[in-house]
């Protein structure tokens, strides 16, 4: 009789751990919530299954330039890449773009998803003599001073101001590919983190090929290593190249090396609107708003059940 005891209160807590456990009941706000994140992980899913990236060679719109895009990168045509932009980073309509570039180990909905704007501004040939002589901390000063002014425009329109902390990476221009580079940190008001604009652009025969990736400012290592990756695999082709420039036929443009990098030097003289990067750099994520929600509410019951 003693070894039977025994041996029933030893086996009492395995069948206690072997029995089902009662379902907690959620309140009204939990259920709704719940509900929200479910609708929300759905759409995020169906919205990405439309969407067909492309690797490989590809001849961007208007047949000037060709990517080779490798396997840890990948490419959306113009019309799914305004859709990233609009639809689930919360831009405005009415971007012109060449289409958009993304790692592929990360989706563009995630927290830490990023992504690289492709357009053409076609204002002629970019003289760059003037290349090893600018002084990019006073060019530096100039542009945070215009930035403080359109702060003004900015917020008439509904945008929140923004401050251009510094570089975070110093122009770099390279005289034989004609291919420039820089990164800009940003301060947006009410932001939890500061913003990373990262820049390429590639001077070509009748205009400039830009590349432009918005992110964290934590991503800086990542991205920059992989724009530079970009900047190897992206070539304008024959007959846009920089040196097809004929001076007897072809216009050069307004502007040289140094208004490139400050942007809004060449806009107030109405040559090219490059509000586009600061327009980025605000992306709201709608989608990923209620993702944040989805997991939030996860983890809440996750840690409740245990």
């Amino acid at each position: 009789m003693k070894y039977l005891l025994i041996l029933c209160l030893l086996a009492l807590p395995a069948a206690s751990a072997a029995a089902p456990k009662k379902k907690e009941k959620l309140t009204p706000e939990q259920a709704a919530a719940q509900a929200e994140a479910d609708e929300a992980s759905k759409a995020a899913a169906e919205f990405e299954s439309k969407l067909t990236y492309q690797r490989g060679k590809i001849v961007l719109p208007g047949g000037m330039a060709t990517l080779n895009v490798p396997d840890n990168f990948r490419y959306l045509p113009p019309e799914q890449a305004d859709r990233v932009l609009v639809e689930a980073w919360g831009n405005p309509p009415g971007t012109k773009t060449l289409g958009m570039l993304f790692p592929s180990d990360v989706s563009p909905l995630n927290a830490d998803g990023w992504g690289v704007v492709i357009t053409f501004q076609e204002d002629g040939y970019v003289e760059d003599d003037e290349a090893g002589k600018i002084n990019y901390e006073e060019l530096l000063k100039q542009m945070k001073e215009a930035t403080a002014e359109d702060n003004k425009s900015r917020q008439a329109q509904g945008f929140e101001p923004v401050s251009l902390v510094g570089w975070a990476a110093s122009p770099h221009y390279d005289q034989t590919t004609h291919k420039l580079y820089w990164a800009k940190e940003l301060s947006f008001a009410g932001a939890p983190t500061n913003t990373l604009n990262y820049d390429i652009r590639m001077l070509g025969r009748r205009g400039v090929l830009s590349f432009n990736a918005v992110a964290a400012i934590d991503q800086l290592g990542k991205i920059e290593n992989d724009m530079k990756e970009v900047l190897g695999f992206a070539e304008f082709n024959a007959g846009h190249r920089y040196t097809d420039f004929s001076s007897s036929t072809d216009k050069v443009a307004a502007y040289g090396i140094g208004a490139l990098i400050a942007g809004k030097v060449a806009a107030k003289v109405g040559l090219f609107k490059l509000a586009l990067g600061f327009i980025l750099a605000a992306k709201k994520f709608l989608l990923l708003g209620l993702l944040a929600v989805a997991a939030f509410v996860r983890k809440l019951f996750g840690r409740k059940s245990e």
